[in-house]
C-alpha cells in the first residue's frame, strides 16, 4: 500500500476543488436555462426583429380623406355644378364644367412623382376626369373620356389639345365604373395608365407643354369633369 505524500494530497484537494466548482457551475446554468423555458413557455426566446427599411409606401401621400374636402377647393369655373362628399366619395355634379383645386401646393411635387386616383362616370357623355398636374414650371392636362366620350391624351403638347396630339387615343368607358388612372411625371417624359393598360408614352424633349384656358383654375393641381357628373376617390401624390 502506498502511503499518499504532501504532494500528492494536495494535488488530490486542487483536483476535487475544480469538480466542485464545475457542479457549480453546471447547476447554475441548468438553473438559468429552466428559468427563462418557463418565462417563454418553453419556447425558444424570440429573435429580435431585424431592422427594415422604410417601405415605399412610406413615400405616398393621400390628398383626399375620405369624408371632407379639406386641402381643396371647388374649383371657380363659370357654370360648375355642386361639389359632393359622398360615401367615401367625392362627386363633381353636372355642370359646363366642375371641379376641384389643391389648396396648398406647398409640397407638390413638380417632377419624379406619380398620381393615382379612381374616378366613375355617374351620368353624361363627356370627360370625367381631366386632371391638371405640374410638369417642372410647367402644366398639362389629361383628359379621360372627352370629345364625346371616348378620347384619351394630354391637352396641350405643341398647342395641340388631347383629341389631335400624339396622344390621342379612344376607349370606350361605361358609366357606373371605377377606372383606376395613374399618372407619372419624370424629366423628359410623361406616362398614364388607366386599369392596367398604357395610354400615355410620349416625350416631353423639344415640346411645348400647356393648358386649355377653360382649365386655368385647376393650377397647378385640379380634377374637373364636363357636362358631366362624376366621382373621384383615392386620391395619392408618391414621390419617385
Amino acid at each position: 500500500m502506498t502511503i499518499p505524500t504532501t504532494e500528492h494530497k494536495t494535488t488530490r484537494r486542487v483536483a476535487a476543488w475544480l469538480r466542485l466548482n464545475v457542479a457549480v457551475a453546471w447547476i447554475g446554468c441548468a438553473a438559468l436555462s429552466c428559468a427563462a423555458e418557463k418565462a417563454t413557455g418553453g419556447k425558444s426566446p424570440a429573435k429580435p426583429a431585424p431592422s427594415v427599411t422604410a417601405s415605399t409606401n412610406a413615400a405616398v401621400k393621400s390628398l383626399f380623406d375620405g369624408k371632407t374636402l379639406t386641402g381643396w377647393k371647388v374649383t371657380d369655373f363659370a357654370g360648375h355644378g355642386e361639389v359632393l362628399v359622398k360615401d367615401g366619395t367625392i362627386v363633381l355634379e353636372t355642370g359646363q364644367m366642375t371641379g376641384i383645386t389643391l389648396t396648398n401646393a406647398n409640397d407638390l411635387p413638380r417632377m419624379n412623382y406619380e398620381l393615382t386616383l379612381d374616378a366613375m362616370r355617374v351620368e353624361g357623355s363627356d370627360f370625367f376626369c381631366g386632371l391638371t398636374f405640374p410638369v417642372g414650371n410647367d402644366p398639362c392636362s389629361l383628359i379621360v373620356g372627352g370629345w364625346g366620350g371616348g378620347v384619351i391624351g394630354l391637352s396641350s403638347i405643341d398647342s395641340q389639345d388631347a383629341a389631335s396630339n400624339e396622344t390621342t387615343k379612344y376607349m370606350s368607358f361605361k358609366s357606373g365604373r371605377w377606372y383606376a388612372i395613374r399618372l407619372r411625371v419624370t424629366p423628359g417624359k410623361i406616362e398614364a395608365w388607366i386599369d392596367e393598360d398604357k395610354v400615355i408614352d410620349v416625350s416631353t424633349e423639344g415640346h411645348t407643354l400647356s393648358i386649355r384656358l377653360e382649365v386655368e383654375e385647376s393650377k397647378p393641381l385640379g380634377i374637373a369633369s364636363w357636362s358631366t357628373t362624376a366621382a373621384l376617390r383615392n386620391i395619392k401624390v408618391r414621390k419617385l
